[in-house]
């Protein structure tokens, strides 16, 4: 029997194709069927469903943290009846059901979207496939496409135990999901995981400053180090003059691009710069009065929100920050702002924590709440500042406030233009 804890996207993706299952998830409060017949039970009814399973597949969504009483009932039960296992969706795949192409995994802080995104358009025409945290599920892909390009988070891979990629790209880390992982050094040590599973010469693309990392150390994979873009072109020998994105998304790009050369020796460069850059990310705008605004509501994380700070220093930034930081430091940021011309408006959750930080390094700030009130003081900065841009990169998830990102970014927008 195959039993699903949490009923999330990837979940429910699994509950539809592999029905019947049962499916705990806290948000059900009693015993249900769904129309697939799958049986929909309270978290609390775990226990009697392994007691009743002991042979059980037990796939755990990707969101759930490792706290979770979930998590704790199933490997307490494991550890006395171990033909029961617990694994991600990716091991799922890779080893019960045997149908995982070949698959370029894709993990870092921030551009891992981008960068899967650029690498399935310069590759489509190969037959690859996107999915993963882009959106897709697993269960929602073509097993039999010739290989996958996923962008793998660092819930998912802190569950993948066996499931491994044929190339993996990691993208510089910062502090992200700490309590989610319980510190950063767990955090990094989850999103280095596939190393380990990696065998001789298999290749690996990581940041340098991870080259001395114990983990590392006992990868018996081909392990290329980069610190930057310039890096990767003198690896690859790509022509950085010839793609059209300026950084970040140039990083993303010679990522990119390095992987088709392993893979398959090509460069396209006129394919690449088709590409176009999602929404809210980085995204440039002006309102009837000609005043500069940028969405950067996907910077949800200090290192993303701190590379948006850097592409403007040479303005008077008109910066929202606020919502939920997921327990990360944010001193590196607030170094930074410190050293360029910034204003402050404050929001969502950790508003008094931002303006406490503010205060301590003499930023001028307001504590604004939300995002209507921020918007609404940035317009009144506007004119009184010559050469300044009004920024969204809140440097933290949006869930406090709004369904999503997406949502933030787009009312961020629509009240700016009112």
């Amino acid at each position: 029997m195959l039993i699903l804890l949490g009923f999330g996207g990837t979940n429910r993706a699994i509950a539809e194709s592999f029905a019947p299952c049962i499916v705990l998830d806290d948000s059900f409060t009693e015993k249900s069927q769904d129309d697939l017949g799958n049986l929909l039970l309270p978290s609390k009814n775990l226990s009697e469903v392994l007691a009743q399973n002991p042979e059980a597949s037990i796939v755990t969504s990707p969101g759930i943290p490792p706290n979770n009483a979930m998590i704790t009932t199933a490997l307490e039960f494991i550890a006395t009846h171990p033909q029961a296992k617990l694994c991600s969706e990716y091991d799922f795949f890779a080893t019960t059901l045997s149908k995982m192409p070949p698959s370029v995994w894709i993990s870092g802080t921030n551009g891992k979207t981008t960068t899967t995104q650029m690498l399935t358009h310069l590759l489509e025409s190969y037959g690859a496939q996107s999915g993963g945290n882009i959106g897709t599920p697993l269960a929602k892909l073509n097993p039999n496409a010739p290989f996958w390009i996923l962008e793998t988070s660092s819930f998912t891979l802190h569950y993948t135990q066996v499931a491994k990629p044929i190339l993996y790209l990691l993208l510089p880390l910062s502090q992200d999901h700490i309590s989610w992982h319980g510190s950063y050094e767990n955090y990094i040590a989850d999103k280095l995981k596939p190393i380990l599973l990696l065998r001789e010469k298999e290749i690996a693309i990581l940041p340098k400053n991870l080259e001395s990392h114990p983990l590392c150390k006992q990868s018996l994979a081909n392990l290329i180090f980069y610190q930057n873009s310039q890096d990767l072109a003198d690896i690859f020998r790509l022509n950085l003059s010839a793609i059209a994105f300026k950084e970040p998304f140039l990083l993303d790009a010679t990522l990119a691009l390095s992987a088709c050369e392993i893979l398959f020796s090509i460069q396209d460069y006129t394919l690449l710069n088709t590409f176009k850059i999602g929404a809210h990310k980085m995204e440039e705008f002006h309102d009837k009065d000609g005043n500069l605004w940028v969405d950067d509501s996907k910077g949800t994380n200090l290192d993303a929100t701190m590379e948006a700070i850097k592409c403007y220093k040479e303005k008077k930034i008109l910066l929202v920050l606020g919502g939920d930081d997921k327990g990360a430091d944010l001193t590196p940021l607030f170094d930074l702002i410190a050293q360029c011309d910034v204003e402050i408006f404050a929001i969502g959750s950790n508003t008094d924590k931002l303006c406490t930080l503010a205060k301590g390094t003499k930023t001028p700030h307001c504590a604004c709440y939300t995002l209507e009130n921020a918007v609404a003081k940035m317009k009144d900065s506007f004119r009184i500042q010559t050469n300044a841009v009004a920024l969204l990169s809140p440097a933290a998830a949006s869930l406090d406030q709004f369904s999503s990102y997406k949502e933030r970014g787009e009312k961020f927008k629509a009240y700016a233009l009112q």
